[in-house]
């Protein structure tokens, strides 16, 4: 492996490294350092559908698009679910997407990437021969926009299928649900296998850095999408051969991408995908301190009390003199104040005084009473019976 060379990669707390803060209103304007650095700054922006879990329809087949049917070859029309912006993509793009597909016959589902939460990459001109239909789709489609392909089987898997992975039968006509996230102008069309490592957390920390930008020109969306495509860079077969530096590079380009979907997730109020970021960088660090943070506010949102005072209690163990989150414990225990308060109210005379214990009263029988009597009687009669006699 080359040696790494300089490249314009920062990370958390490193110098040259500027993020940008949104006060929004759900987020901590007092964000907690990583292990007694100096905290970063965060972009947030606003939300988009290509975040993981963001699959845009459920199992129940292809959705129902009411849209203009555009003819874009003899086998391939095309219905916008969405639309994107910006320019189209060219011959040797690399286009980096999620799709789901059926069979138009029977529609069974094959293949499905947003449960694979990773982008698929296809390079325009130098697609697989099944992917024909797909790459025609995608370049006419602009970053962002969501579209239903109808693919012939000639321009999909063919006159055999494929009894492989994906499972085709022969002959079938293909049903695409696709989303264009973004894609890189690249005259040679170089995909990410070809890339070397520093070549790829260089593209990464491009597309970072790209983000800021275009949050700063408040394109939040197009942001969002850069973060997303910055990751894909990162994916789990690239990340498991790197170690030592070139693991760290390329962690401090990665985590700093979940960390700004975190926070906006935070603020869109979309508190599960939230947690699911953090968490992500907490299976590789699990003494990440900002991802805790995030996390424990995403907990707290939702409610669950518990979990977001345990990842602020290691949050605190980690970064002991970190105002917000003592500030956020507090919150927490003054909700509990609130609600003991609150539940105490609601108790309070739900069923009326609490009775003071009554004596036991002394239970007479009357057979013992009349008894009683006729014993005195006849004793008192016998005594008069022999005070005669006598």
């Amino acid at each position: 492996m080359e040696e790494v060379q300089q490249q314009p990669i920062g990370s958390a707390g490193q110098d040259g490294e500027t993020e940008i803060m949104s006060n929004g209103s759900s987020m901590i304007h007092e964000e907690p350092p990583r292990n007694g650095q100096d905290a970063e700054e965060e972009i947030v922006m606003e939300g988009s559908s290509f975040v993981h879990g963001g699959s845009p329809q459920d199992d129940k087949g292809p959705p129902k698009v009411d849209t203009k049917v555009e003819v874009l070859h003899e086998k391939v029309t095309k219905q916008v679910i969405k639309e994107g912006h910006g320019e189209k993509p060219s011959k040797y793009s690399t286009c980096f997407l999620h799709y789901k597909a059926w069979t138009e016959s029977t529609q069974h589902k094959f293949e499905d990437t947003w449960q694979e939460l990773q982008l698929t990459e296809i390079v325009l001109g130098k697609e697989k021969k099944e992917m024909t239909g797909l790459a025609i789709g995608l370049s006419s489609m602009k970053a962002g926009e969501r579209a239903l392909l109808h693919v012939g089987w000639e321009l999909g898997y063919g006159e055999e299928g494929s009894f492989s992975f994906p499972n085709v039968p022969p002959k079938a006509d293909i049903i695409y649900e696709v989303e264009l996230v973004g894609f890189d102008e690249t005259k040679e069309g170089k995909a990410r296998s070809e890339m070397t490592v520093e070549e790829r957390i260089s593209a990464a920390d491009r597309r970072r850095m790209d983000a800021n930008n275009l949050f700063k020109e408040d394109k939040l969306e197009e942001a969002m999408q850069q973060y997303e495509m910055a990751i894909a860079y990162m994916g789990d077969d690239f990340m498991f051969q790197l170690f030592g530096k070139y693991q760290d590079m390329a962690l401090a380009v990665k985590n700093p991408c979940h960390l700004n979907i975190a926070a906006c997730l935070i603020k869109l109020k979309r508190y599960v995908e939230a947690i699911a970021q953090c968490s992500i960088i907490l299976a590789e660090d699990q003494n990440n301190v900002k991802a805790l943070f995030r996390r424990g506010k995403a907990r707290s949102e939702l409610g669950q009390t518990d979990a977001a005072r345990e990842d602020f209690t290691k949050a605190r163990k980690l970064a002991p003199e970190d105002k917000a989150i003592s500030k956020e414990l507090r919150v927490l225990a003054e909700h509990d104040k609130i609600v003991y308060q609150k539940q105490k109210e609601l108790y309070k005379g739900l069923f009326g005084p609490r009775p003071e214990p009554k004596r036991p009263k002394t239970v007479t029988s009357w057979f013992v009473v009349v008894w009683q009597r006729l014993v005195s009687l006849f004793y008192s009669l016998f005594r008069r019976e022999r005070i005669k006699t006598e």
